[in-house]
């Protein structure tokens, strides 16, 4: 599988596309917000032959989720999630103008996503990590084969995610951490929602909020 990061907002959010060699290609965590944005990830798209057949949140605060009704309508595929973070979601309409996104476009999921369940494309397989704490919701997508970890913004470069937006606790996020992503080998590589990609093995040693 391959893992393609593209930086989008003002939040400086990671968008993930995942694909392998049949092409087919996994959306997660679009945030592209306006249209130069969605453009460059069209281009992205098109310019390599991929073909999206599915859209998928870790979570769904705004700076996720800014593109999902872009891709949704673009590819014809319906958003992923877990059911825990749909509150989450649906709060977004009410503050969006704050935040200066008057344009923002709500999609709700059409399938709910939970632990242990597996996102099949192409030739690939991603488990479903149900690790809450920075949203209630929240999962992570790992590639057990290719060793890597799409982390929405649980674990970070030296970092962990912030805790208090409403729905998140500093101890469940702790937890998940330590019992959910640090039993992964330590070269899993991970990619967060926003920042560098990163090592289990480097978070686990350096890491100054887990020691």
């Amino acid at each position: 599988m391959t893992v393609t990061g593209l930086t989008f907002n003002p939040f400086a959010e990671n968008t993930y596309l995942l694909y392998d060699e049949t092409k087919e290609c996994v959306v997660v965590d679009p945030g592209c917000s306006d249209a130069a944005e969605k453009a460059k990830l069209k281009q992205f798209i098109s310019d390599n032959g991929l073909k999206v057949v599915k859209l998928l949140n870790t979570h769904c605060h705004i700076d996720h989720v800014l593109g999902n009704k872009f891709v949704a309508d673009t590819y014809n595929v319906g958003l992923e999630m877990h059911e825990a973070d749909l509150p989450t979601l649906k709060a977004i309409p009410a503050y969006a103008p704050s935040y200066g996104f008057t344009n923002y476009e709500e999609v709700l999921p059409a399938t709910f996503l939970a632990e242990n369940d597996t996102v099949s494309f192409g030739n690939t397989q991603l488990k479903v990590i149900f690790t809450p704490g920075h949203a209630p919701g929240h999962v992570v997508f790992y590639d057990e084969k290719g060793k890597n970890l799409i982390a929405g913004d649980v674990l970070f470069q030296r970092s962990i995610g912030r805790t208090d937006l409403p729905g998140g606790d500093f101890d469940t996020l702790i937890s998940s951490i330590k019992t959910k992503l640090f039993v992964l080998p330590e070269d899993v590589k991970v990619y967060p929602g926003h920042g560098p990609s990163t090592t289990m093995g480097e978070e686990k040693r350096e890491n100054p909020f887990l020691r």
